[in-house]
């Protein structure tokens, strides 16, 4: 299976296709390239019948950091660039929901934001025991508009969404599990085989069951997906107006200048 760029690597074997996020100089951050072809692979594996499960991770030490950085300042002025920009989260969380092909997240770094709310979208979520998932929408400037606000609910105590979604606070490895945002935290040498391995698994039982099953289940997110996401997004566009966040974009450029 051919991918468009390099910002995206597949490798395909016994049934299962391992799909790993290659901006690794970026965190495996999503820039607008990116945020077109992830759902299009997504489409292209549903419809092999050859392809019966995933594995989606990330290259280098993240999983994925979210959104670009560059965009932060870019939004504020960029009227039509962020219309796109929900557009293209709107996509991406559809992309997730809608697949059938059962989908196992291998978290081997950081899980920020987007990056986040993309690996609680999988099906079966295996994290590194020393790694951690965050959403950091709020504390900067902007409404959790894009996917966690839709997919935690589902797992845990809205209490503690709201609290993590509010603060933005680093959620470890075993308190992801221990909420129920990840099945299982691991040692990072084991990762990828453990990830595999229950790929595997799936991949080896009657595809159609295995399909279904994953797109009842899913009819809950679904649902979900339709009482809050439009909402979501339209307030998350809302919030590039707003002075917090053009002095937070600000600082981000301050800081990424530094470096």
């Amino acid at each position: 299976m051919q991918t468009e760029s390099d910002r995206l690597l597949v490798e395909v074997a016994a049934g299962v296709v391992t799909v790993t996020l290659n901006r690794p100089a970026a965190m495996n951050a999503f820039d607008d390239a990116l945020h077109e072809e992830f759902p299009r692979l997504m489409a292209r594996v549903d419809d092999d019948p050859e392809i019966r499960a995933v594995v989606l991770t990330g290259a280098g030490k993240a999983f994925s950091a979210g959104g670009n950085l560059d965009d932060f300042e870019r939004y504020r002025t960029d009227f039509d660039g962020r219309r796109k920009a929900m557009r293209q989260a709107r996509r991406l969380v559809d992309a997730m929901l809608n697949i059938e092909v059962p989908v196992v997240a291998a978290v081997n770094g950081p899980a920020v934001g987007l990056g986040c709310t993309l690996a609680t979208l999988c099906d079966i979520v295996f994290i590194a025991d020393h790694t951690f998932i965050a959403d950091p929408h709020v504390v900067n400037g902007l409404v959790a508009g894009d996917g966690s606000a839709v997919t935690w609910p589902a797992f845990t105590s809205l209490l503690r969404v709201k609290e993590y979604l509010l603060t933005g606070e680093r959620i470890p490895a075993s308190t992801a599990v221990e909420l129920g945002l990840a099945n299982h935290a691991v040692p990072a040498a084991d990762l990828s085989s453990r990830a595999t391995e229950l790929a595997a698994r799936v991949a080896a039982l009657p595809p159609q069951a295995v399909r279904d099953t994953k797109s009842v289940l899913n009819q809950h997110l679904r649902r979900a997906a339709v009482a809050t996401l439009g909402m979501g997004l339209a307030a998350e566009s809302q919030s590039h107006d707003t002075a917090e966040y053009g002095e937070i974009a600000t600082q981000l450029r301050a800081r990424a200048g530094k470096r």
